[in-house]
């Protein structure tokens, strides 16, 4: 196998990823701001961090993740008491839908997954802005506790802001801001009216959202780890802020490596609620997409290159699945006794190991699909042939589900509950079958069309779709 390597926002190059401790990878994951539930722009981030904890995995190596879950921000505040409930419980609605919808799309459960407002994370926070202030990188305004940019010479390293010419003392309050300029962000807030805050030994107040991710990462991960991913939005301010003031309270590198991935676009627009294109995976599950097809459209692009969210996409997608899943079913069903061939070893070698150079290559997920789609064909073509042993049919199987422990999406058909009078048609298209009744089952198959299921019927038995 060759080696991994990855394109480090930080410096912007290809590089070989090793981790600090050898086999153990330390990852830190940017999680849901939990005033909504995470959209398919968020999932398209977390499905491209699956891929490569799956892909990390499956090179051998141990992976220690953390994702937090912003609960206290602008954004949550203010939902929580526009529905007149308690942050805690506001918030910890959406991170349920979060693990259903994490759940669903088949992402790995990362090790921890701290709350910004847990005690034992606030206490790190707050120990984070007093070496902060020790250090002579802060200043307090009404109230709040500033970082001071112009006190730390490399701001700006990440995302390459230019900070010459910035106004001394140019601040800002609110927890994200889109204006591209360097400005001294809030550490800690003052208390307001109407918000939820803290009495701690740097005064009452709450933390600002970049302050979060920062202590979080640096108690469970330590003050260096390995890696450090997002999306693409959260380069600037959110990650460059992060740097600033976590190597400002220790003096080390925060992170040795950054992954982000790159924005989803619906049928070629932005997505927005305003023009009707805003979707989460349970809308998409509940208009009869299988969430195994929105995995599969979620990873099917580098996740460095912009991708473009269709419903004629997840349509594809479903029918990548079924060619893969088929091939499975016909191979379990091969009795002949007797050991691979030479040309399926060579077949199933060489596709891994395109396979394997692909995904080495910056998780270039897309050259990795082709490499099962070249094996897929190898599959299908030696089953036109008499001579197809159990032995050949588990070496092709063998070899799909290893690249699966990555792609997490094949051999998952989901077994949909259809209503009795459906299951009842079904029923009695295949005694129709049985009997020669093809006027009958021909009959039955037009009306469950006409109800939206599509039926095909293989080797192993009659599948069924949603169409």
């Amino acid at each position: 196998m060759t080696e991994l390597k990855l394109t480090n926002t930080l410096g912007g190059k290809l590089e070989p990823f090793e981790p600090m401790e050898q086999g153990h990878v330390r990852m830190y994951t940017c999680g849901l701001t939990v005033y909504n539930r995470g959209h398919i722009g968020n999932f398209r981030t977390f499905v491209s961090q699956d891929v490569l904890r799956r892909f990390l995995q499956y090179k051998g190596l141990r992976v220690t993740q953390v994702m937090n879950f912003t609960d206290v921000d602008d954004k949550t505040i203010k939902g929580a008491r526009e529905a007149g409930m308690p942050l805690r419980d506001y918030t910890q609605q959406f991170i349920d839908l979060f693990y259903e919808d994490c759940d669903s799309l088949n992402i790995q459960r990362a090790e921890h997954y701290p709350r910004a407002t847990d005690q034992e994370y606030l206490d790190a926070m707050v120990e984070l802005v007093q070496k902060l202030e020790k250090n002579g990188h802060t200043y307090t305004s009404d109230g709040s506790i500033y970082f001071k940019v112009n006190s730390l010479p490399d701001y700006g390293k990440l995302s390459k802001i230019d900070v010459e010419g910035m106004q001394d003392g140019a601040r800002v309050d609110s927890d994200e801001y889109e204006k591209e300029n360097a400005r001294d962000f809030v550490l800690w807030k003052g208390p307001k009216e109407g918000e939820d805050s803290w009495d701690t030994a740097i005064g009452p107040g709450r933390p600002g959202w970049h302050l979060e991710c920062s202590a979080m990462g640096m108690k469970l991960l330590g003050e260096t780890f390995d890696l450090h991913a997002g999306g693409i939005d959260l380069i600037f301010p959110h990650h460059e802020n992060e740097i600033a003031q976590s190597e400002g309270a220790t003096g080390k590198p925060f992170a040795r490596h950054w992954m982000h991935t790159e924005f989803l676009i619906v049928e070629g627009e932005k997505m927005s609620k305003s023009k009707g294109n805003f979707f989460t995976v349970n809308e998409l599950v509940k208009e009869g997409y299988s969430p195994m097809a929105i995995r599969y459209l979620l990873l099917s692009v580098y996740y460095r290159q912009q991708l473009n969210f269709t419903r004629e996409g997840i349509e594809q997608a479903a029918t990548a699945i079924r060619r893969v899943d088929d091939l499975l079913d016909r191979l379990s069903a091969v009795d002949k006794d007797g050991e691979p061939s030479e040309t399926t070893t060579m077949t199933v070698e060489t596709a891994l190991g395109e396979f394997e150079d692909a995904m080495d290559d910056d998780l270039n997920t897309s050259k990795a699909l082709a490499s099962l789609f070249d094996l897929v064909r190898g599959g299908n073509t030696a089953l036109t042939s008499s001579s197809m042993t159990k032995g050949d049919a588990e070496a092709f199987r063998d070899g799909i589900e290893r690249m699966n422990t990555v792609f997490g999406v094949f051999g998952r058909s989901e077994k949909v509950s259809l209503d009795a009078e459906v299951e009842a048609l079904i029923e009695e298209r295949r005694k129709a079958r049985s009997e020669r009744d093809f006027a009958r089952s021909d009959a039955i198959r037009d009306e469950l069309i006409a109800k939206g299921i599509v039926l095909e019927d293989t080797p192993a038995g009659t599948r069924w779709r949603r169409k």
